[in-house]
């Protein structure tokens, strides 16, 4: 018999334990390939709440798309004059804004289309950077996107609106549409607001104390409060004017009313008012019944 060292047969069989476990592990790997891989679910769109239109794919849309669904669409303009202290797309950081807290607070069966930021503004066209469409036009576009996504089920729709010149295109739009059955309504900003009417230390309704309040508490990286001024000449028919002998309200800043005045503790306490009467606005609509077509 021949003898072999201790060392020898130790190195033996170390060598023959690591080649076991070598084998082993390739046979569950060839094992783990040969056998198909689960399939994942596709995520579902969460329908607890209300929805972000352009977040769905078009089969998500086809859901929420119901005959009982509110849509939603916001309203402001991105390029539009709001004096010296605030920028262009101020009514667009508005609509935005309110945009969200109907996504964060409305009910299930509400669908929150895309913003729209051009409309019926002629009364600032003096003031470089500000756009206007015509009356037609912006009450073409809104039926033409309402009619757009009534064919998909919903008959009830609501604006956003954070203007006062679009109340006449949309008033125009809402008559048109009932023609067809669909009901449109929409945020009217010349209510009265009895908070706004508490907090209210001037007069104005452009780019004044309450709009400014609400952007310091909205959007305040936004304000430029060091060059807000009073401007508040008397009110005369027509838009507004940079030139003293000019046809409407003089207005060398852009702004009508006093922003000087402006907090964000009167910002917070309008907007929170505003943002309840939007919510119930919404949900009054959800409860009118649609009419026939005429």
């Amino acid at each position: 018999m021949t003898f072999v060292p201790a060392s020898n047969s130790l190195e033996k069989l170390a060598f023959r334990s690591v080649a076991w476990c070598l084998s082993l592990l390739a046979v569950a790997t060839l094992s783990s390939a040969q056998s198909p891989a689960p399939v994942a679910s596709a995520p579902q769109p969460s329908h607890a709440g209300a929805v972000l239109l352009e977040t769905l794919s078009w089969d998500e849309a086809e859901h929420a798309l119901a005959p009982d669904t509110v849509v939603v669409i916001a309203l402001g303009a991105e390029s539009k004059e709001h004096g010296r202290h605030l920028q262009l797309n101020n009514d667009f950081l508005m609509a935005e804004y309110l945009k969200k807290r109907v996504l964060d607070a409305a009910p299930q069966n509400t669908v929150v289309a895309p913003t729209i930021n051009y409309s019926f503004y002629p009364a600032f066209l003096e003031y470089p950077g500000s756009t206007s469409l015509s009356m037609d036009t912006a009450r073409a576009m809104f039926t033409d996107i309402i009619h757009s996504l009534a064919h998909y089920g919903p008959r009830r729709f609501y604006i956003l609106n954070t203007g006062i010149s679009t109340l006449r295109p949309l008033a125009q739009a809402t008559a048109d549409l009932a023609k067809d059955g669909i009901i449109l309504h929409y945020t009217d900003l010349t209510r009265d607001d009895p908070v706004e009417k508490k907090v209210r230390q001037s007069g104005g309704t452009h780019a004044d104390e309450i709009e400014t309040s609400m952007m310091l508490y909205i959007a305040p990286e936004s304000v430029r409060m060091k060059k807000a001024v009073r401007d508040l000449n008397p009110n005369q028919p027509g838009g507004l004017t940079r030139d003293p002998q000019g046809k409407g309200t003089y207005s060398p800043t852009g702004a009508w009313g006093d922003p000087t005045l402006a907090t964000r503790e009167k910002g917070q306490a309008v907007t929170e008012s505003l943002v309840a009467t939007i919510l119930k606005d919404i949900e009054d609509l959800r409860q009118t019944p649609p009419s026939p077509p005429k």
